[in-house]
């Protein structure tokens, strides 16, 4: 598989291992609210992986390429055959994530879950069919129906969207490619092109432990965030978009405004049924708020939420039986959905790093240390 991608000519990251060693938030003193699990990552879950694969190249200043993949598959492996409970939730839809009509009818998430740029959903998508037919279920033509979802944030300010470069070798690596532990942040997979706030942003992720009775569960997050303006940027209460003014991104007043994106993905392995992961997911849009996203008109704000309990229940069986938490105890998953997509977005935006683009387009990360000294100046700087 690496001799096929280096034919391509291209830079290829694969799995998290760039950007895994990246400063996160908490290390820059940054507060936050609730109890993250080792990894503070959505491979908190037992059983979730992530694999990415970035692509970086191109020397023709029109044409340069800045993508790249991100895959999270529910159950690891077994993710091709085995389902999951899931919800979705649309905050403002102007954006892409297939395969969420079956999921609003079965209530079953059937394979992973992908993020890419705008313009490479088909691609992904036909190559996630052809990943689960190579899995060879159902007869002996392989898996005979799949609906994946596949969702996307647009990278056009800095990336050749319109080159078309992630190929299904690049999606095959990141599926293949796919692990627990430590998860790329910033410029990565998926992320690799994306903007945030006017700063350079991309993939970010965090997770929560929470108490439901005398049950311990884990909620994590990942996201692809492409969003939002300057001004209303906040991170741990402080207003930092307004203080931050310089370096900005757009020369185009069009693409000044909150035109961009957020791909949010919730995994938990509390027991949820599909219409209570639809309320999880709903929760991720205050998370997103916190940092301060109105989900404005040209904005595509998609959410998912699974659980990979009840493992059981989802084999389709005559007759089937599920555990659930009660409505009366979900609060603190919805808390905790909360704390960690605030977190995971943050996370983002602190590991990206500057990043040149087409056409001499060019994308600051925020400066750590003028971030600092603003949470110093409102007290909210943890450590010296």
């Amino acid at each position: 598989m690496i001799g096929r991608l280096a034919a391509l000519g291209t830079l290829v990251l694969l799995c998290g291992l760039a950007g895994a060693a990246e400063p996160r938030a908490r290390d820059l003193g940054i507060p936050f609210d609730g109890a993250p699990g080792p990894l503070n990552a959505i491979t908190d879950v037992a059983g979730v992986t992530v694999g990415e694969t970035t692509l970086i190249a191109g020397t023709d200043p029109s044409h340069l390429v800045r993508t790249g993949v991100t895959a999270i598959l529910p159950r690891g492996a077994a993710s091709a055959t085995l389902p999951t409970f899931a919800g979705t939730f649309s905050l403002n839809g102007n954006g892409e994530m297939t395969g969420t009509a079956w999921i609003e009818e079965s209530g079953m998430l059937e394979g992973p879950v992908l993020i890419t740029n705008t313009h490479s959903v088909g691609v992904v998508r036909d190559a996630a069919i052809a990943w689960r037919i190579r899995a060879g279920t159902h007869d002996a033509s392989g898996y005979w129906w799949s609906l994946p979802v596949v969702a996307e944030t647009w990278d056009g300010y800095l990336n050749d969207v319109n080159g078309f470069h992630v190929k299904p070798e690049h999606v095959f690596a990141a599926l293949d490619g796919a692990h627990g532990g430590a998860v790329g942040e910033g410029n990565v997979g998926g992320g690799t092109g994306m903007i945030c706030h006017e700063f350079k942003c991309g993939t970010g992720t965090s997770s929560r432990r929470v108490a439901v009775g005398a049950a311990t569960y884990t909620v994590g997050v990942l996201v692809q965030a492409n969003y939002g303006v300057r001004e209303t940027l906040r991170i741990a209460g402080v207003p930092v978009g307004e203080s931050l003014r310089e370096h900005r991104v757009y020369t185009d007043p069009a693409l000044g405004r909150d035109t961009g994106s957020i791909i949010i993905v919730v995994a938990t392995d509390a027991p949820l049924l599909p219409h209570q992961l639809k309320r999880v997911a709903r929760r991720a849009a205050l998370g997103l708020a916190r940092n301060g996203s109105y989900a404005g008109n040209g904005s595509g704000d998609l959410f998912i939420a699974f659980s990979t309990a009840n493992a059981e229940a989802v084999r389709d069986q005559t007759l089937n039986a599920a555990q659930f938490v009660g409505n009366d105890a979900i609060d603190p998953l919805f808390r905790g959905t909360v704390e960690a997509t605030e977190e995971a977005i943050v996370n983002a935006l602190v590991a990206a790093r500057d990043l040149h683009g087409r056409d001499g387009h060019y994308a600051i990360a925020i400066p750590h240390e003028a971030l600092r000294e603003l949470l110093r100046k409102y007290q909210r700087l943890k450590g010296p």
